[in-house]
């Protein structure tokens, strides 16, 4: 099936969906999260080696989901994981504690990055976007490449945009419609239909170079 060839393709990247996202939030194993509360409870406080240590530990997974977003295109998805960054900084004075910090900031890593989706619908597509198909399945941060995940690289690469965004955010990320429907600004009957063209494309593509 096409969502388990999907999760295969996350189990070889290394990119799980993060604790206590989506439908498999009670499925996973227990994380560190002790010492994620200490660093960003320091960091809340002004340490900014405390925000390193957690820029450090985290970086490597949002840069994986924010990849998949905007569709490989790795110089975006770099300036997208720094604003992440900086709004987590911004933000953690209000962080509140209450769910584990990599939660926090993978959901505001994934506004960060639908947000600049969103403002991306209105400016014309130009050679930017070939670009980008160039540098799908070079190794990322953590030196991950393989037949598989550039072939699935490739091709969710060229789904239309929100398309994209929902077969990651529900087959990849583990998200519900409902989730998925507000973080977009869609009827939870359109990220399902979405989600019908993008896995149908994305078929159509593998097969095609099979």
């Amino acid at each position: 099936m096409l969502t388990a060839t999907v999760t295969d393709w996350v189990d070889i990247a290394g990119n799980a969906p993060a604790a206590g996202l989506g439908r498999d939030a009670g499925t996973r194993a227990a994380v560190p999260g002790d010492v994620d509360h200490a660093l960003a409870r320091s960091a809340a406080g002004g340490d900014s080696s405390a925000f390193e240590a957690l820029y450090r530990r985290h970086a490597s997974r949002i840069h994986g989901v924010v990849a998949r977003l905007v569709g490989y295109d790795r110089a975006r998805a770099e300036d997208l994981v720094q604003e992440a960054f900086v709004r987590a900084w911004q933000a953690l004075p209000a962080y509140r504690f209450e769910s584990a910090f990599g939660t926090w900031l993978h959901r505001l890593a994934v506004n960060t990055a639908l947000m600049d989706l969103r403002a991306a619908r209105s400016r014309p597509r130009g050679s930017d976007d070939e670009d980008a198909l160039d540098q799908v399945g070079a190794p990322d941060s953590a030196g991950h490449s393989t037949a598989l995940s550039l072939d699935l690289e490739r091709a969710v690469a060229t789904l239309p945009p929100r398309a994209r965004a929902v077969l990651v955010l529900y087959d990849v990320e583990g998200w519900k419609h409902e989730e998925i429907a507000e973080a977009l600004g869609m009827a939870v009957g359109s990220s399902k239909a979405q989600l019908h063209r993008a896995r149908g494309l994305l078929r159509e593509r593998l097969e095609g170079h099979a």
